[in-house]
């Protein structure tokens, strides 16, 4: 109980099926570009990390005194 296909419902569905992988390729580009801003900004941050560490100054506390 097969359907038969005939050339313009298959080309329909060829079309389709291509409308959908440019999609595709069009959503995987923008997720790559956000990757790459991510990816700066996380490199960013990290520098910004660490020089903030070089800067930190440790001040003295005070010890308790035994009594």
């Amino acid at each position: 109980m097969s359907k038969r296909y005939t050339k313009a419902d298959l080309e329909e569905i060829v079309y389709k099926q291509l409308e959908n992988l440019n999609a595709m390729h069009d959503l995987l580009g923008i997720m790559k570009f956000q990757n790459d801003l991510i990816h700066n900004i996380n490199q960013t941050l990290r520098e910004e990390i660490g020089q903030f560490k070089k800067q930190q100054v440790m001040y003295p506390t005070r010890r308790k005194t035994k009594s």
